[in-house]
């Protein structure tokens, strides 16, 4: 009875403070808002062009790859840093596209999807004061996969075309002013989500270069490397010369095979490098699904003629979109990758890029990305908004349909 009155008393005296139980690092961002507007869009019955996953079926010869392996009992654990077969996959697609030589068995760490590959990685060579360079428009994990790791952010634009069919830039002055001795690595995203930009030769000589004078990782995110129009090419920036030990290229299969849910990822590195990366991997995740790690080394195994139609696909879906944006009275940057549009809001007459996304998902039914979650102050995003493009012919055209009620507005 003593013991129970005394609880009682303890527990009248403490003050409960909810803060007092959590990570000072979950203060510095907020839960996706890519993934916020998909619950929006199924809570109104819109259209999705928020997140970038396909509406349409994976290839066959994949999704029969899973069904055997798991047929065949491939459903335990499979190496913690990957199966022998997608590794060796892995190896031979670098080599085949890019030219560069890897060893599958000390420079390739499978994960659970390139976000895990992208948070393994800066864990693994982040230490607290260090500083990470990120372009924006930015992938949203970026930034916090940064401060989770203990790092500061620094922010570098890539200011918009002038012209529709323009480049998006970055100012060489501005990216040099970011690096100093604190900074430990650059994330380049190419193609780039958001924006649709393919960095150029001459833009990743520019970062090689920076890398190499001030001693910096440069990690690279180019899991939208098969998907490019327009006669741009993708470059690795593992292949230059000065880079291949200085960088981790990340990359997986959820955009080039349509298989967002596999969460299949991998992350590329010098030996010394991996071996850190996969000490965090173990004991962040175990291991990537082993069927479906199966599947992969089978969906890498496909002809070049799958490749070309996978672009042709997307940019027939692009040239199907775009029209569509431009009537409804979007100013549209032409992507030269990926399968977002980054488009400019400014006609519409709304006060931000978030009150206009919200009148989008509840009043015309369409679902898009509000510009400011793509960068570090929301006002430089307050006029934009992002529309993903991989989907059906039938749900670009239906969203067409939707969006034209914008134009009596």
């Amino acid at each position: 009875m003593f013991l129970l009155c005394y609880s009682d008393r303890i527990m009248a005296d403490v003050v409960i403070q909810p803060r007092h139980f959590l990570s000072d690092k979950v203060e510095h961002f907020t839960e996706s808002v890519i993934r916020e507007m998909t619950r929006q869009a199924m809570l109104h019955g819109a259209v999705n062009l928020a997140q970038g996953f396909p509406d349409f079926p994976a290839p066959a010869e994949i999704k029969r790859a899973a069904q055997e392996a798991i047929a065949a009992d491939v459903n335990q654990y499979a190496i913690t840093w990957g199966a022998k077969n997608l590794r060796n996959a892995i190896a031979r697609q670098m080599q085949e596209w890019q030219g560069i030589a890897i060893d599958p068995e000390t420079q390739i760490t499978v994960g659970c999807g390139s976000t895990e590959a992208m948070i393994s990685t800066l864990l693994a060579v982040c230490n607290k004061g260090d500083e990470v360079v990120i372009f924006e428009p930015f992938y949203e994990n970026y930034g916090p996969d940064a401060v989770l790791s203990g790092a500061k952010p620094v922010f570098v634009k890539l200011r918009p075309p002038t012209a529709s069919d323009g480049e998006w830039t970055f100012d060489e002055r501005e990216l040099r002013a970011a690096f100093h001795p604190r900074t430990k690595a650059i994330i380049v995203n190419t193609p780039n989500n958001p924006t649709g930009k393919v960095f150029t030769r001459t833009e990743l000589e520019l970062i090689r270069d920076l890398c190499v004078e001030f001693n910096i990782l440069a990690i690279t995110d180019e899991i939208y490397e098969h998907i490019l129009y327009d006669g741009t090419k993708h470059i690795s920036m593992a292949r230059l010369e000065g880079m291949s030990e200085r960088t981790v290229t990340i990359n997986g299969l959820s955009k080039s095979y349509s298989v967002t849910g596999w969460r299949v990822g991998w992350a590329v590195a010098p030996p010394a490098i991996t071996n850190a990366i996969r000490k965090v991997h173990d004991f962040l995740t175990v291991g990537a699904p082993a069927p479906l790690q199966e599947a992969g080394a089978a969906a890498l195994a496909l002809p070049r003629a799958y490749y070309e139609n996978l672009a042709n696909g997307y940019r027939a879906r692009r040239d199907r979109l775009m029209p569509a944006l431009a009537e409804a009275g979007f100013r549209c940057f032409r992507p030269r990758g990926a399968y977002y549009v980054m488009t400019d809001i400014s006609a519409f007459g709304f006060a931000d890029d978030v009150a206009f996304t919200k009148h989008l998902v509840k009043e015309i039914g369409v679902a898009a990305v509000p510009g400011s979650s793509f960068y570090s102050n929301p006002r430089d995003g307050a006029k934009q908004v992002r529309f993903a493009f991989c989907k059906k012919d039938a749900t670009l055209d239906e969203a067409g349909r939707r969006l034209s009620k914008l134009r009596d507005r």
